[in-house]
């Protein structure tokens, strides 16, 4: 690419998010991979773990060529390689499903920001891994009988039209409330799995961390995945629509400190503004606006849970800061160090 065609802050933005991703999810995943026993499983996680150093690689080229400073993102000294196996493999397997959800809706996102051709580029290859990995982290499951499937209704048999405003209403207590539509359930349900992921890694960060702020922060985040995973459910059963088991995605009883809390708080951070974003979509999808206003409620619980965690991660200075613009204020009256 010719040096003249300069980075956006688009695409600043999005390679630094990248690599603070990638190098936090090298960590957990090269944990996963000592200690992963089922045979089925583990290549699946390899794979990742492969994704991950490559993009690392690429991405350190990418900051080489554009004189980018290196972020400091996450190493060796943010996972203990010689502490007690935390989760199980079926905790694994879903994790994974899960990375490859997340990095298809981040890198299509990163795609459409970039403007330079070797960015998308790189960009359009991550978002093809990610859709693979999803696809095999998802073959997997089904073949082992422990994916989270969404509920079953009838196909349809001819198209209509919403023939009243009633359809869009759900607090009306004059009348009954239709009953959910596809895509309606279909979010539901999804953000019933993802909180179920959320509340098993709350429960590790939480047993496992040596700092009670940060136990009583993962204690919070595990009750507030409990009860919104719980207002899903009811909402899916006040229509007889019976929600498949949860796979069994648990944890070890190791109490051994295995992540950095750095390292956990930045993951609980990103689980967050994913659910934030998920609620947001599910939201504007709904057409039932009961069901939208529980999810700009849940959305305003989640928000404040986000807040208290950057607190603490302020005060530990374990939250590194984005690339900015300058401030020009600031410079025009420190040229030489002091005001003028």
């Amino acid at each position: 690419m010719p040096k003249n065609v300069h980075l956006t802050s688009a695409e600043i933005g999005s390679l630094w998010t990248a690599y603070m991703n990638d190098s936090m999810s090298a960590c957990i995943l090269r944990f996963m991979l000592k200690h992963i026993s089922d045979a089925d499983i583990k290549p699946i996680v390899q794979y990742a773990y492969d994704l991950t150093s490559d993009h690392l690689k690429q991405l350190r080229t990418i900051f080489e060529d554009e004189s980018y400073a290196f972020p400091n993102g996450f190493g060796e000294q943010d996972v203990d390689m010689n502490a007690p196996w935390l989760f199980t493999d079926t905790l694994c397997i879903s994790f994974m499903r899960h990375m490859g959800k997340v990095g298809m809706l981040s890198y299509s996102g990163f795609v459409s920001l970039s403007d330079r051709d070797d960015i998308r580029t790189y960009f359009s290859q991550a978002l093809t891994e990610a859709n693979k990995l999803y696809n095999q982290a998802s073959k997997i499951e089904l073949e082992k009988g422990i994916a989270g499937r969404h509920p079953f209704i009838e196909v349809p048999k001819s198209s209509d039209y919403i023939d009243s405003k009633a359809y869009m209403s759900g607090f009306n207590p004059f009348s009954d409330q239709r009953p959910l539509n596809a895509v309606e359930i279909s979010h539901l349900y999804m953000n019933v799995l993802t909180n179920s992921i959320g509340m098993k890694l709350c429960i590790a960060f939480a047993q496992t961390s040596p700092r009670k702020e940060v136990q009583d922060f993962m204690l919070r985040g595990k009750d507030v995945s409990k009860k919104h995973t719980k207002i899903f459910t009811d909402k899916l059963l006040e229509d007889e629509i019976e929600v498949s088991s949860i796979p069994d995605v648990g944890v070890s009883d190791s109490t051994t400190p295995t992540f950095s809390d750095k390292l956990m708080m930045f993951n609980m951070s990103l689980l967050i503004s994913s659910g934030v974003g998920n609620y947001a979509t599910a939201a504007a999808a709904s057409q039932r606006s009961d069901i939208a206003t529980d999810y700009e409620r849940l959305s305003l619980e989640n928000a404040k849970l986000a807040k208290s965690g950057a607190d603490i991660m302020i005060k530990h200075q374990w939250l590194e800061q984005p690339p900015g613009a300058k401030d020009r204020e600031k410079l025009a009256k420190n040229k030489d160090g002091s005001e003028i």
